[in-house]
C-alpha cells in the first residue's frame, strides 16, 4: 500500500502550526510521509506537531516519514537533536 504523501510547506513557522497540525489531523489513519524538499526553516510549534503526529502515528500502527529533507531542514533538525530519521519516530510503550 502507497503511503499518503504531505507536501511541507517552505516555511514552518508560528503562522504554519496551525494548518499543518490540521492537515495532519486529516490525514491520519494511513501511512504518511512528509515531503520536506522545500522546507526552509523550522520553528518549534511546527517540529511539536510533527512530535505529536509520530505519538498519534506510532499509536495507531501507521507509518509516519520525513522524506526528501532539505539541507536547511537538516541542519535546523540537527540543532534540535534530531535528524529526518529520528524526528517521526516514536516508541509506544505497553
Amino acid at each position: 500500500m502507497t503511503a499518503q504523501v504531505l507536501r511541507l510547506d517552505p516555511r514552518l513557522d508560528l503562522r504554519s502550526a496551525a494548518p499543518l497540525a490540521q492537515a495532519l489531523l486529516a490525514a491520519r489513519g494511513a501511512d504518511l510521509d512528509l515531503d520536506a524538499a522545500g522546507v526552509t526553516l523550522l520553528g518549534a510549534l511546527p517540529l511539536q506537531a510533527i512530535r505529536a503526529a509520530a505519538r498519534s502515528w506510532a499509536a495507531d500502527g501507521h507509518r509516519l516519514t520525513l522524506v526528501n529533507a532539505s539541507d536547511d531542514l537538516a541542519d535546523q533538525l540537527a540543532l534540535l537533536g534530531f535528524t529526518a530519521a529520528t524526528v517521526t519516530q516514536w516508541e509506544v510503550l505497553p
